[in-house]
């Protein structure tokens, strides 16, 4: 037993060893085991890190002092490394530096897991943790980045002194970022040109029998082409081996609920009932509705009917901004009765799916509104459908044409398409957030069709006079109502999804519909 104690000692600890160094590769998944609340825990903070990595992507310079001050700062508040020099001494409150990047890992895997499922979903995690990655590796010093390199097989080495004199000239003029007085103090890389061509390609590096000498600030680049190959292969993989992980009952919904899932505020009806009238509808989805439920209030009103999906995402939005089931009750029918549905019709056959939304029916669920990811990511609108997100779903074109009818400027439009294309779809309506409200910077990062509704309300002053007058248009409309006594029956379906998505054990179980 001695004898096995005293040799312990000289064997490497796997996990010291993995998370000996600042920033990962992440080639070695995790091994240990971990609480299904920590599993939880971990994903979530990530994805929020993930979230801010997109937002402050597209606000600021990605080598700029700001992009770097909000990257750290968000890293720190969530507990992930945010010193490249940090040590491993237990801190008086908060995680050690290995506890941090311990979590770093293990998060990294776990949003694998989630986000490996579509190409939409590959697409967005890449280019968020290649940002991610890439904001980390420019934090290191020469020698930390060196070693980066060589942990992960990419065995480039630093050309000696000598060598830089003797190439001086022609290494100034082939690297824009270098001049006869830098170069001296500078480090070159030394790569073959077959690992560089991006670099080689636009002529920015000097190339000599088979090899290119890469300026310190450019070797990221390579760093980086190398991480995302990984990074994408590793993810074709895990899709192959989700079907292992999705018989696990445990783990499905949370993967599933983590691809589309909200981390931001609750706005619950709860907190906001009785703050609007319905005669105040009208007014305030062309003043402070965000364009998808402005879209599906014009079509309710144009067509006097919504498909399921509509009224969903629409109902529960209203249910959100203040709308009580008495409310809901009285603004679906009056709106249903004036096209094809009589009165009789809509208590048989709507009435149930309104007060299910509040948790009246079937299961009980109080569902809340849903969040922008779930609008982008969940039930696409098809032939006849209007739900959906209007940056996300719709033509450029046709887009573009909505945007010119409520009168938003040409340059305006511009750069919401832009947006677009890059598929930033929440920046592109937060940017119509800023035109239609003439704001420079709106000072918030839009996760959620209900944030919109309240920042507009700040924006416009209109919160307080909004509350005072619903006070007692309120009363009189509970009075009137005459909905709630309809039996429940039979819902309609629209659509193949029918009930069924009004009954999802996971929405109940993350109040996140």
């Amino acid at each position: 037993m001695e004898f096995s104690s005293r040799r312990r000692r000289f064997l490497t600890n796997p996990q010291t060893e993995l998370y000996g160094h600042p920033l990962q590769f992440y080639g070695q998944p995790p091994l240990e085991n971990i609480a299904l609340a920590e599993f939880e825990a971990f994903a979530v903070d990530r994805l929020k890190l993930l979230k801010t990595v997109e937002n402050v992507g597209v606000s600021y310079l990605k080598a700029s002092e700001q992009y770097s001050e909000k990257l750290r700062s968000e890293s720190k508040a969530l507990n992930f490394p945010h010193r490249p020099g940090g040590d491993d001494r237990k801190p008086q409150a908060g995680l050690s530096e290995n506890d941090k990047r311990r979590k770093d890992h293990i998060s990294h895997f776990i949003l694998r897991l989630a986000y490996c499922q579509t190409e939409d979903l590959r697409r967005w995690f890449i280019q968020q943790e290649v940002d991610l990655f890439r904001y980390r590796f420019n934090a290191l010093d020469s020698e930390q980045k060196l070693e980066v390199l060589h942990r992960n097989n990419l065995q480039y080495d630093t050309i000696n002194v000598e060598e830089k004199i003797v190439l001086k000239d022609e290494l100034v003029n082939s690297s824009y970022t270098v001049s006869g007085i830098t170069v001296e103090h500078q480090d070159f890389y030394k790569v073959p040109f077959q690992d560089a061509l991006d670099l080689v390609r636009a002529r920015k590096v000097y190339l000599k029998a088979g090899y290119v000498y890469i300026p310190h600030k450019d070797i990221v680049t390579i760093v980086l082409n190398d991480f995302r190959t990984r990074l994408s292969k590793s993810l074709a993989l895990t899709a192959r081996s989700l079907p292992a992980v999705h018989s696990d009952e445990r783990l499905q919904p949370l993967l599933n609920h983590l691809s589309h899932a909200y981390v931001g505020q609750d706005y619950s009806i709860q907190k906001n009932v009785g703050k609007i009238a319905l005669d105040q509808i009208d007014a305030l989805s062309g003043k402070s509705f965000p364009l998808c439920m402005r879209q599906l209030h014009q079509s309710l009103r144009e067509n006097h009917h919504l498909r399921h999906g509509g009224r969903m995402q629409y109902g529960l939005f209203l249910k959100g901004i203040g709308l009580s089931l008495e409310q809901a009750l009285q603004f679906w029918r009056s709106e249903f009765i004036r096209g094809k549905v009589d009165a009789d019709k809509f208590d048989k056959a709507y009435a149930y799916s309104v007060r299910h939304m509040f948790g009246k029916e079937g299961k009980r669920t109080d569902y809340t509104p849903y969040s922008c990811m779930k609008v982008i990511l969940s039930n696409p609108p098809s032939q006849g459908d209007h739900h959906g997100c209007p940056f996300r779903h719709s033509d450029p074109e046709l887009l573009k044409q909505k945007l010119q009818s409520y009168k938003v400027s040409a340059s305006g439009i511009g750069q919401i398409l832009e947006l677009v294309k890059g598929m930033h779809f929440q920046l592109a309506c937060q940017k119509y957030f800023e035109l239609t409200h003439n704001i420079e910077d709106a000072n918030f990062s839009l996760n959620h069709p209900n944030q919109y509704f309240i920042e507009s309300q700040k924006a416009s002053g209109g919160g307080r006079e909004m509350k005072r007058e619903a006070d007692t248009a309120q009363r009189s409309q509970e009075n009137s109502a005459t909905g709630g006594s309809a039996a429940p029956r039979e819902p309609e379906a629209d659509g193949p999804q029918g009930v069924g998505e009004m009954t999802e054990d996971l929405d109940s179980y993350f109040q996140d519909a």
